[in-house]
């Protein structure tokens, strides 16, 4: 297992959700965050140890990425992991979503994710133990319901991009994974209510998934974490 002392973790929509609790799960063990929301103000730094480094970022504006990376290795010095947690759940049915509903996911959940990749590349292949943890969502492994076309589009081509990062990087010893949760009880999911048999999963036990998969040393490879919250046959 790679030790976090030293090791610097930039985390996207760190204000609340899931990113908030891998904020706080990985200052707990002892990694240097640098925190990125659109509204940095927002983000609760008396909930997370230590002195986390607060940026403002956008998945749609690209100059944002690289004005962040390079902020962060002006303080750090180094990268070692990105955590690509911000995303949009905007639905995109088959027949019925405006196109813009599409592009808005396309952009947020798959060009923004990348923009920043392209962004931390260098540094990450520099560490020699670079890491990526990209939450996509199980969305991306199976079309589930049509009326969410959109989004499981997004997360389908967010999926792609995981492997993209892995194969890319490997010689340099960088190494991605693709978080894939079910339902989680996040302000995304206010609107959504658990089927029959269904749970909504505590950001908590995402970030533990997180902190796992960037822990794990070169060799031992992670390429996804499935995490669900009802009983489906695939998974």
């Amino acid at each position: 297992m790679l030790s976090p002392k030293g090791r610097v973790v930039m985390i996207t929509g760190a204000n609340r959700g899931i990113g908030l609790a891998t904020a706080k799960v990985l200052a707990g063990l002892g990694y240097s965050l640098s925190l990125g929301a659109r509204n940095p103000d927002q983000i609760p730094v008396a909930q997370i140890d230590g002195d986390p480094m607060l940026t403002a970022w956008q998945a749609q504006d690209a100059a944002t990425s690289d004005a962040w990376a390079k902020a962060t290795l002006d303080r750090y010095g180094r990268i070692d992991a990105v955590v690509m947690n911000a995303g949009v759940e905007l639905g995109g049915s088959l027949e019925n979503s405006d196109e813009a509903v599409f592009n808005t996911m396309w952009d947020v959940n798959f060009m923004g994710p990348l923009r920043l990749v392209r962004a931390t590349m260098p540094a990450l292949r520099a560490s020699g133990h670079g890491r990526v943890a990209n939450v996509t969502s199980l969305a991306g492994k199976r079309m589930f319901r049509h009326e969410i076309l959109g989004y499981a589009a997004s997360k389908h081509a967010a999926q792609a991009l995981t492997h993209a990062i892995r194969q890319s990087g490997w010689d340099d010893g960088v190494r991605a994974t693709s978080i894939c949760p079910g339902l989680v009880e996040t302000d995304m999911t206010t609107h959504a209510t658990p089927a029959a048999g269904q749970f909504k999963i505590h950001p908590d036990s995402i970030a533990n998934a997180i902190a796992f998969a960037l822990a794990q040393p070169n060799e031992a490879v992670v390429a996804e974490v499935l995490v669900n919250s009802r009983f489906e046959h695939l998974f």
